[in-house]
């Protein structure tokens, strides 16, 4: 839903879009790979919280209609646009397709980290859609963690460069939208992209007429991971954020 909101607004705003859509990652991928950073018993309690959350998806359709008419969002697919799944955006395949497409400028949603040596094989300027206010909200979940730290101010999303990094990359535009009482974890997504789809095209657009201005991220850098179900749970009942 998220992005065929994104891919829906390009569309009315005439920019061919073109749309490469990654495979998922297996649960045990992601689970061995946080179980190495961060321990078994933080990367199952992840995980546990990521498949609640999406028990939770049918009760957030009611706050993301509300989210898609206040922003003028259509989350639905529009079969004009051409999608091509590929296994990962660092795959050969994909650095095939993208110079057979010869885009102007590369949007990323939601995607792995992409790698330096694949960034390094691409001549065009590489933009992500991350929500959260980086630098202190990089990683993910970012709107819920600025919630969840007494930080509501810093609620929002970012435009910004791609470097080898993860969400580090020079800043190009920032939203702060304010959440109401209804949201919660299945709905921040959705909030954060839909008030950021302006600033989106915005930058994009400017991608595409090689006027980027972007600035170096400064302040506080934090990477953040999707909260354990303990934690979740903790802060609902005691914070009340969801």
């Amino acid at each position: 839903m998220v992005i065929n909101a994104l891919y829906s607004h390009f569309l009315n705003s005439h920019v061919s879009v073109h749309v490469l859509l990654e495979e998922p990652e297996s649960k045990q991928e992601i689970f061995q790979r946080r179980k190495r950073r961060l321990g078994a018993v933080p990367a199952f309690g992840q995980l546990a919280t990521m498949a609640f959350a999406k028990l939770l998806r049918k009760a957030a359709q009611r706050r993301t209609t509300e989210i898609c008419k206040r922003y003028n969002a259509n989350p639905h697919f529009n079969p004009d646009v051409p999608v091509t799944t590929v296994r990962s955006i660092n795959s050969p395949e994909t650095l095939e397709l993208v110079r057979h497409c010869n885009p102007g400028a590369i949007l990323l949603v939601s995607t792995r980290l992409m790698k330096r040596d694949m960034l390094e094989a691409l001549n065009v300027s590489v933009l992500n859609l991350h929500a959260g206010i980086n630098p202190a909200y990089r990683g993910q979940m970012g709107g819920y963690w600025a919630l969840a730290s007494d930080d509501a101010d810093n609620f929002g999303a970012t435009i910004h460069m791609v470097d080898a990094g993860t969400d580090t990359g020079a800043t190009l535009y920032q939203v702060r939208p304010k959440p109401e009482k209804s949201d919660f974890l299945s709905t921040y997504p959705m909030l954060l992209t839909a008030a950021a789809l302006d600033i989106t095209r915005q930058a994009v657009d400017e991608a595409l007429q090689g006027q980027l201005k972007p600035v170096a991220a400064t302040g506080p850098s934090a990477l953040h991971f999707p909260p354990t179900l303990w934690l979740w749970l903790w802060n609902g009942v005691k914070k009340g954020v969801w």
